[in-house]
């Protein structure tokens, strides 16, 4: 996967941007022309899926050009919106780019809790319009929420909001202090309530109608196999799903059908997901900003294949701490970004893991 921030302008000022959009102007975006040579480029040695995000995507005067573009290329597009600017029209005119999906985020059960998080009254509002126009055109879409002090107690209420909308994936996002997320590190969850908080999705990944998928919680992978080895009396050995060196095996039929909805490792950074900012930067993800190149003086496949960056993230026999000594560290990794946010080095020890190497035994 690819996540591309095609612009940094957005119409909302969210507590936890990891990139504290605001409305702009960003100088040195990648232009339509350069962009499509990002496709180009990307499309000659791959076929990821393309997330089209921001900021808000849809400022973007010309997102349905490259999105088709893309399609044409043979990409699978996607695209993440706040959902405020989405009319039956832009719904539609997303079908005939071609994106397979568009995700929305909600980080509140109602209007009151959703407009305090995104800092802008009728927020939630314009989101659950923006959804409605979705469904009249025909067009799917997933439900994203990030997680905090705030909206913890609310996330089952949140899930239940997302079936009943009809969304087809509720995806949970672990806060990552980055960005205006650094303001609000005081209302990131503990350690232990982001491993309750796994298990407690685990157990609804069994019972819930719809997909659902943790994002920025790579221990959800661990959580995971240890709950199956608990119900089924499984032999774990924290390697399953993935190939010799760390590398996701993806054979075998998606759950629920849909190629979005692959059960993979836990942190993805520089192996299978980068992201590339509005001015082309390429970084291992939007929350770990570190350059790994540019694709304006490089080309994206170059620092795909060279960066020194990727390279050392590939190498699961660099990571320290007990990340390194871990049992499971093939299926999780811990998250890169939190590492280098605590310590400045991306490859220590996940500080959000109570987990200690050794104990599934």
């Amino acid at each position: 996967m690819v996540a591309w921030e095609i612009t940094r302008r957005c119409n909302l000022a969210c507590v936890h941007c990891r990139a504290s959009s605001e409305r702009g102007p960003y100088p040195g975006e990648l232009t339509t022309e350069e962009g499509l040579r990002l496709l180009d480029d990307i499309a000659a040695f791959s076929r990821p899926v393309i997330i089209l995000t921001g900021g808000e995507p849809l400022l973007r005067e010309d997102v349905y050009d490259l999105a088709a573009y893309g399609t044409k290329k043979g990409l699978r597009m996607v695209l993440a919106t706040n959902g405020t600017l989405v009319t039956e029209d832009a719904a539609r005119r997303m079908i005939g780019a071609g994106l397979q999906r568009v995700s929305i985020s909600l980080d509140g059960a109602d209007a009151a809790s959703h407009d305090a998080f995104r800092c802008v009254p009728g927020a939630f509002a314009g989101a659950m319009a923006g959804i409605e126009a979705m469904k009249r055109a025909g067009l799917e879409f997933q439900i994203n929420t990030t997680i905090t002090r705030a909206n913890l107690a609310a996330i089952g209420r949140i899930l239940d909001l997302a079936v009943r909308i009809g969304a087809a994936a509720h995806h949970i996002f672990l806060l990552v202090p980055t960005g205006r997320g650094r303001e609000m590190a005081d209302q990131a969850i503990s350690a232990e309530e982001y491993e309750d908080t796994l298990k407690w999705f685990a157990g609804q990944e069994h019972q819930a109608p719809i997909q659902l998928k943790a994002t920025c919680a790579p221990h959800y992978f661990r959580v995971v196999r240890q709950q199956k080895k608990l119900t089924a009396g499984d032999e774990d050995s924290g390697s399953a799903g993935v190939g010799r060196g760390g590398a996701l095996s993806v054979g075998g039929s998606a759950p629920h059908g849909h190629p979005l909805h692959a059960m993979t490792r836990g942190c993805l950074g520089g192996s299978a997901f980068c992201f590339i900012s509005h001015t082309g930067q390429v970084q291992p993800c939007g929350y770990l900003e570190v350059d790994c190149g540019r694709v304006r003086e490089r080309g994206f496949e170059a620092v795909w294949k060279e960066s020194t960056v990727f390279r050392d993230l590939r190498d699961l026999n660099r990571y320290g701490g007990k990340c390194g000594r871990c049992e499971f560290i093939r299926v999780c990794g811990g998250c890169r970004a939190r590492a280098y946010e605590a310590t400045g080095d991306y490859l220590a020890e996940e500080p959000l893991c109570i987990y200690e190497p050794g104990g599934s035994r």
